[in-house]
């Protein structure tokens, strides 16, 4: 059985008091839903690698803007982080966009459109050797 790190329980720790403090703390308007997706920390724990999802947000340049929004608040993440975990240094936080929800999505529509296909397909099939079963079509 694997052990967990400190870097693990930090990462998880992190990743739950960024996701409260991000929707309660941060009052930029400019910033939209985002959800904190994961968190991984250097194994000296200087830095936190922060990936977050944005609801229904796909346009780059709004994306784009959301990650500025974040970094500017990168400080007030930090200190807030100070007072609620007992770390003797608390990682500098770098923000990243997740695209594997949205890749993610993209493959699920694209294996909805390859199933439909098949069985569209297939009902052409059954109905192509029924009409071949000895009787005659004029």
């Amino acid at each position: 059985m694997r052990e967990f790190k400190r870097t693990d329980r930090v990462a998880d720790q992190l990743q739950k008091e960024l996701a409260v403090l991000i929707q309660r703390e941060v009052k930029d308007p400019r910033l939209g839903m985002v959800t904190v997706s994961g968190v991984t920390v250097s194994r000296d724990l200087g830095y936190a690698d922060i990936y977050v999802t944005l609801l229904g947000e796909q346009d780059p340049a709004r994306i784009k803007e959301n990650l500025q929004v974040l970094k500017r608040a990168g400080g007030f993440l930090r200190s807030q982080i100070a007072k609620r975990i007992k770390l003797r240094h608390v990682p500098e936080l770098r923000f990243h966009y997740d695209e594997s929800v949205v890749r993610g999505q993209h493959l699920s529509s694209l294996i909805d459109e390859a199933v439909s296909t098949d069985r569209a397909r297939q009902q052409d099939d059954e109905e192509g050797s029924d009409n071949d079963s000895g009787e005659e079509t004029r």
